[in-house]
């Protein structure tokens, strides 16, 4: 609040019966029971200027306000509240993201590969809480020994994930391996733009990196509702549908 030096201005209250009390402040904070609140900053009084400040103590709510003139010399004002989530859930400030890129052998510079900053742009978009993430990008050879290595499948598939929080309160952390011949051919299979299938998928191992799942059917329709708003608000079409009618999976 603004801290200019001045007389303090008279306030005078009324209760329910009407009966006054008058007093000398430089803010006066109406406090509402859900924990919206609005402040009276009386501090630049001498000027003829009052100011109004919203807050809420949730800090999942974003406190706003709404003026609407009643009269010529009248104004009505509500204190609004929106929670600072996007419609996919992540914060609307986006979380912080450490992010290292790797490239497996003969892989670097090659072409339909994402740039840094659009990988950067993809993961935080589907990020709950800050994070450490490496990305790293491989050919046929590395994806398969690393998925025979971790998950006892002899083939390369499209990307793997390993999550490092043991709990939900430990930070994120994981590594994201995403095969390059593997996701070309799904992009040229499903009939989807390289990018989109590569943002995807990024997306989609960042959910995993945060604990998702997809084993069960309920965890399954929870990640891939997830996966197809938080593409769409990338720009990118819902990628489990293939012609707007044909359910694919990654």
């Amino acid at each position: 609040m603004n801290t200019k030096s001045s007389s303090p201005a008279s306030l005078i209250l009324f209760d329910a019966e009407g009966r006054a009390r008058k007093t000398q402040a430089h803010a006066l904070r109406v406090q509402l029971p859900d924990g919206r609140s609005i402040t009276v900053d009386l501090s630049q009084a001498a000027d003829g200027v009052v100011a109004l400040l919203a807050e809420h103590t949730d800090d999942r709510q974003q406190a706003g306000l709404l003026v609407r003139p009643d009269n010529h010399d009248a104004l009505s004002v509500a204190v609004t509240a929106t929670p600072t989530v996007t419609t996919t859930g992540t914060p609307a400030t986006p979380p912080s993201l450490e992010l290292a890129l790797q490239y497996g052998e003969g892989i670097k510079g090659q072409r339909g590969l994402p740039t840094q900053r659009k990988v950067q742009t993809w993961a935080k978009s589907a990020l709950y809480a800050d994070a450490t993430l490496t990305i790293r990008f491989v050919g046929e050879e590395e994806g398969r020994s690393l998925n025979r290595s971790y998950r006892g499948k002899d083939y390369a598939t499209n990307v793997l994930t390993f999550a490092y929080a043991e709990h939900e309160s430990d930070p994120v952390s994981g590594d994201i391996v995403l095969c390059c011949p593997v996701v070309e051919q799904e992009a040229r299979e499903q009939k989807k733009s390289l990018e989109a299938h590569y943002a995807h998928l990024i997306v989609h191992g960042v959910l995993h990196a945060q604990g998702y799942e997809h084993e069960e059917d309920g965890e399954a329709e929870e990640m891939e509702a997830i996966e197809a708003e938080t593409l769409q608000a990338l720009g990118f079409p819902d990628p489990y549908l293939v012609d707007g009618n044909v359910k694919i999976k990654d």
